[in-house]
């Protein structure tokens, strides 16, 4: 397998331990469907989701963003059945609005099923479309990732979206020091700390929850105050939509 992908120029130095745990995955067979180049699923993903719904700060969040990706269905599921208000990204930002917004109050009047709608087409059929300064202040952010470290490293598939929306979200006042970034990863994703060094604009993660723990990272990495525009990429303006009409934004609320 190479250890290539099509996101391996925008974080390369982290491409070597995508690129390992992908192989180790599929070698030991726990992977659920497609690896490679994508945040993975995998054996275990419903225990890990119910490990990390355990937490007093998932119980008491209202709001809660999470990744569109298949590993983190189960964690959608619980959010929805625990009366959740849910925000998702669009997969890769590549719609003229960021985020849909899964009301599971108005799920339940259409007799939309929970089970559809935590599925990505079922957000993206059943979800309303939201702009990031529409959104409202989030409890609970949940990020996908290919390994992660027990430091609060993480790197995803390369492409940077995470942690540009991170960004955005501290620009805008969305999330601010206490509120929790976590992840559910299959155990051999969790890799060296050395494997994935924590870089200035990385938003670290407070929580990973495995088939068979949960991690608190006690991170004592200093959260991004916002987005860091000379590290998004010409690539990244070019295939997200609204970057740049955000950008000018965001830029006029800093004066």
């Amino acid at each position: 397998m190479s250890v290539d992908s099509r996101w391996s120029a925008r974080s390369p130095a982290k491409a070597p331990a995508r690129a390992r745990v992908w192989e180790t995955l599929l070698r030991e067979g726990v992977n659920v469907g497609p690896t490679f180049d994508r945040i993975p699923n995998f054996v275990g993903a419903d225990v890990a989701a119910k490990r990390l719904s355990e937490l007093d700060a998932w119980k008491a969040a209202k709001v809660v963003k999470c990744n569109p990706d298949p590993p983190q269905i189960p964690l959608r599921l619980r959010a929805l059945y625990d009366g959740k208000l849910l925000f998702s990204p669009v997969p890769y930002l590549t719609k003229g609005f960021p985020y849909l917004r899964i009301d599971p109050e108005k799920l339940a009047a259409k007799g939309v099923d929970f089970e559809t709608a935590a599925t990505s087409q079922g957000f993206l059929q059943y979800g309303e479309p939201i702009g990031f300064e529409d959104m409202p202040k989030l409890d609970f952010c949940v990020v996908g990732c290919v390994a992660v470290t027990r430091q609060g490293g993480r790197t995803g598939k390369g492409a940077g979206f995470a942690d540009l929306e991170q960004g955005i979200f501290r620009e805008l006042g969305l999330v601010d020091a206490s509120t929790p970034i976590a992840t559910t990863v299959h155990s051999l994703q969790v890799v060296d700390s050395e494997a994935v060094v924590i870089e200035s604009h990385d938003s670290a993660l407070h929580y990973i929850a495995t088939e068979r723990e949960l991690i608190e990272t006690r991170t004592t990495h200093p959260q991004p105050k916002g987005v860091d525009w000379a590290k998004v990429r010409p690539d990244q303006f070019a295939d997200i939509p609204f970057l740049s009409a955000l950008k000018t934004s965001i830029e006029a609320r800093r004066g």
